[in-house]
Order: C-alpha cells, then sequence, then structure tokens
C-alpha cells in the first residue's frame, strides 16, 4: 500500500508568526534557494536577487509578513532559533542599506520594494501560495526557482511535489482514520502508543519525547507571555490585545512568579464553568496575540490556528489534573496523527480550503489529543476529531487587511471551545451507532474546499475583509 510518512515533528514545528503558510512556508523556501546557491558554488558569483509572489502569497503576503520573512530566510536566518525582538531592526537594516548577505555570507544589492514583488493579479496552477526566487550573477547566468507553501509550513519545490513524500518504512502505514483504527484492533494499542511506534521510524524514544516536551515548552511559553502583555497589535488595524487584561480581570490579584505558581493561582480560584470557559479563551487569545505579533509560536497545524491545541492541553493540565509528562506526550502524539490524516486527505492551506482547513483542523486535533487523554476508546477519540471538524465545515477565511488577526484570533477560542465539546460528546456516546466517519468527514471538507469560492481561501477579497470599513494607512 502506498502511504505518506508524516512525523509528529513535521505537523508541529517551531516558528515565528503571523501565518504558517505565508510566513513561515516563504521563510523555508527562501533558505533553500539560498542554500541551493551555495550547494552549487554559486553564491559567490550572484549580483542581484529577487523574490515574486503569486496568488495569496500576494494578496494577503504583506500583512502575513511574507515580505519579511523571505527576507530572513535569504539572510540564512532560522525561524526556530531567530530573535524575535531582533526582526524589525535587521528588516530596517536591509531597506536602508539595501543590501542584504545570503546565509550571512556574500552581500548583494537589495531593495525590498523593488526585488519583492507582490504579483496580485497573477497566479500558478498547482497551489495558490507560490514564490519564485531569480538570481543573476556576475557572468550573466540567471538562476530560478519556485516554491509552493502548501500549508502548515511544508513546502515543495517546483517539480518535485511527486517526489518529496517521506519514504521512511513505518511499522504501522496509516493514510487514513480507518487505518489508524485498523492498526489498533490488530494490536489492541491505543493511538499514541501506534504513532509512538511509527515515531521510532526517525528517532530513538527518548529523543521523540524530550522533543514533544520541548514543543510543549514553546507552546506553554507562548500562553504565559501572551497572558502578560499588553499593548496594540502591529499591522495599523488598532486592535488591542485582550489575553493579558483578561488574565489579570481573572487571576484576581492572586499572586504569583512564574508559570508553574501561575497555574496553581488559576487553579485556587475555583473550577465554575464560566471560569473555565473564560480561562480557555484567554490561553487561546494570548498565543494568537503572539502570533500576530511575529512572536515565536508552535504550527499546530498552522500558525493562524496555533492557539487551539496549547488552549485545549493547557485546559486539560490546568482543571483536569494533566499535568503529568506521559499525559502532554499522549494528547500531543494523537493530536499529530490526526493533523497527518487531515493533511494526507484534505488539506492544512487556507488558501486551499479556507479556514476550515486550519482552525477546523486543529480543534479536530486538540478534540483527538484530549480524548486520548481522558480515556477515551480508539473510536471515541476518532468521533471527537469528526465531531470538531463536522461543526467547522465551510468556515472561511477572510481576514482583515490581510491581517491574521480578524477574525483570526477570536477564531482560535471557538476552535477550543468546540473541541472540548466534541471530546465530551464522545466520552458519553457509543461510537457504533455515529452516522458520520472521520474520513466521511476528511472528504466532505476537502469537497467543500474545492467547490469553495476563492474569494473566501485567504484572498481578503471577500467576507468580513471587504465588509468592515477599515481607514488603514497606504503601504
Amino acid at each position: 500500500m502506498s502511504y505518506e510518512a508524516i512525523s509528529v515533528f513535521d505537523i508541529f514545528k517551531i516558528g515565528v508568526g503571523p501565518s504558517s503558510s505565508h510566513t513561515l512556508g516563504p521563510w523555508r523556501a527562501a533558505q533553500r534557494f539560498a542554500r541551493m546557491l551555495q550547494s552549487e558554488n554559486k553564491l559567490e558569483n550572484v549580483t542581484a536577487v529577487k523574490a515574486l509572489l503569486y496568488g495569496s502569497l500576494a494578496k494577503t503576503g504583506r500583512g502575513h509578513g511574507t515580505d519579511v520573512a523571505v527576507q530572513l530566510g535569504l539572510a540564512g536566518d532560522d525561524p526556530v532559533t531567530f530573535a524575535v525582538e531582533q526582526i524589525s531592526a535587521k528588516i530596517n537594516d536591509i531597506a536602508a542599506m539595501r543590501k542584504i548577505v545570503l546565509l550571512g555570507l556574500h552581500e548583494v544589492d537589495f531593495d525590498p520594494r523593488e526585488d519583492i514583488e507582490f504579483l496580485v493579479t497573477e497566479s500558478l496552477p498547482f497551489h495558490p501560495n507560490a514564490v519564485t526566487f531569480l538570481a543573476e550573477s556576475r557572468s550573466g547566468e540567471s538562476y530560478a526557482e519556485t516554491y509552493y507553501s502548501v500549508g502548515g509550513g511544508f513546502v515543495v519545490k517546483e517539480g518535485e511535489a511527486d517526489s518529496v513524500k517521506n519514504t521512511a518504512q513505518l511499522p504501522f502505514p496509516i493514510n487514513t482514520a480507518d487505518d489508524l483504527l485498523h492498526w489498533c484492533i490488530k494490536t489492541g494499542m491505543h493511538i499514541h502508543e501506534i504513532v509512538l511506534e511509527n515515531e521510532h521510524a526517525w528517532r530513538k524514544e527518548q529523543e521523540i519525547k524530550a522533543e514533544i516536551m520541548n514543543i510543549w515548552r514553546v507552546m506553554k511559553e507562548c500562553i504565559y507571555r501572551g497572558c502578560h502583555t499588553p499593548g496594540m497589535l502591529p499591522g495599523g488595524l488598532n486592535v488591542k490585545r485582550r489575553a493579558a487584561d483578561l488574565n489579570n480581570k481573572l487571576i484576581s490579584g492572586r499572586d504569583y512568579t512564574d508559570y508553574n505558581s501561575w497555574v496553581e493561582a488559576i487553579r485556587s480560584g475555583g473550577n465554575g464553568f464560566k471560569y473555565i470557559l473564560d480561562w480557555v479563551s484567554c490561553f487561546a487569545l494570548a498565543v494568537n496575540e503572539e502570533n500576530a505579533s511575529f512572536g515565536r509560536v508552535v504550527t499546530a497545524p498552522t500558525n493562524g490556528a496555533a492557539g487551539v491545541i496549547p488552549a485545549v492541553l493547557q485546559y486539560y493540565i490546568t482543571f483536569c489534573n494533566g499535568d503529568k509528562e506521559e499525559k502532554i506526550i499522549e494528547f500531543l502524539l494523537t493530536a499529530a496523527e490526526t493533523g497527518s490524516i487531515f493533511k494526507k486527505g484534505a488539506t492544512l492551506s487556507a488558501a486551499m480550503g479556507g479556514c476550515q482547513a486550519e482552525i477546523g483542523v486543529s480543534s479536530a486535533m486538540a478534540a483527538a489529543g484530549l480524548t486520548e487523554c481522558m480515556g477515551g476508546t480508539q473510536r471515541q477519540v476518532l468521533m471527537a476529531a469528526e465531531i470538531a471538524m463536522e461543526h467547522h465545515l465551510g468556515l472561511t477565511c477572510d481576514p482583515i487587511a490581510g491581517l491574521v488577526q480578524v477574525p483570526c484570533i477570536e477564531r482560535n477560542t471557538m476552535g477550543a471551545i468546540k473541541a472540548i465539546t466534541a471530546s465530551q460528546l464522545a466520552l458519553q456516546s457509543t461510537p457504533d451507532f455515529a452516522k458520520v466517519s472521520l474520513d466521511a468527514v476528511i472528504k466532505t471538507m476537502w469537497d467543500t474546499a474545492l467547490d469553495m469560492n476563492h474569494k473566501y481561501k485567504e484572498t481578503a477579497d471577500g467576507g468580513l475583509a471587504v465588509n468592515v470599513s477599515l481607514s488603514l494607512p497606504e503601504c
């Protein structure tokens, strides 16, 4: 059977906001182009470089920081480690000097205003998120490569679409939810155990668990940072950050000094429904306000939906006594496999499928992870994922001014709450009587994506993006 092997760490990537497809993907593409020049001994002869942005990257690229990402990628900076507080200074230096140092090794003339082109009326057929890099050499030779940012930070180079699938040999090959259930039934293993065994194809178990906990470390640091950072979001919409104010209101003066004592302070406030609901919203708001501010987040499975999974996992840790390393690992392993099944059967790209491909998928992932940790059966886990996605079908992507702020940030709160509700429904249900399978809802999601008008696929050409009157400064 042909299958695509996707690692947990393909789904969960540490990076910089505000968008996995419009920031992280182009950043990685620019790195690849520059490294290609280096590996083929062309870098030192380059005299000029340009980036051409097509389709959705052109239409919402400025709001999503695509131009910033391209410059940092060409310069050889890495989104996992680059100090986010230095982004503005570096970009300002490039603009002022009109030069860029490719991979930090070779300086060429580069004016972002002229050498990054937003081709808003042009689109390439393979995928709406396309970028072409051009380089000129002293000898007059030209080099060009086109890349597609296909969602969730995944990047495909022109001509390699059929050859980039990971060929790792997995003990339990999985393309669909039925495949996953088949292996669970055959072995008697839990979903997270199946995923862990597959992950051994790439890493040893100690490394897998350490890296998963590192993913959670970045998530929880993002939540904590977002809950303690007031102010306005960048980009000109003048959107006020709300997580810090909400945190202050909910914490009611209780003392704490760090993340751990903060969690204890939250717990001491009780476990009433409204109180918990407010905190889940606060967790999700915090992450996506950080994301909108070029903060460090975990693509889960995208940046625009990065707040759903951390918010639900933080809910489980804080209010369900889930603060145990093995349970956090179970949650993230299960969520990642759910996301990989959606990627194989549909898409993680809002430019292809609308926001159902981002918030919808993240909500399904979170619902699955939570149900696994709450002791649900394998069928209940898959049922929870199905319920969460079923009630996101058709969700459009209509970012106002092309920014990942309105309605994106609040949608993460909705996705988190729906995930918890989906999990509770599944845990109180008998999956044998369910009318809709997870595979059926994934196929429906993809059919819906194909039928959806392009205006509602991360173009800012429809929906709230055109019906909300704004006075923004010209770019």
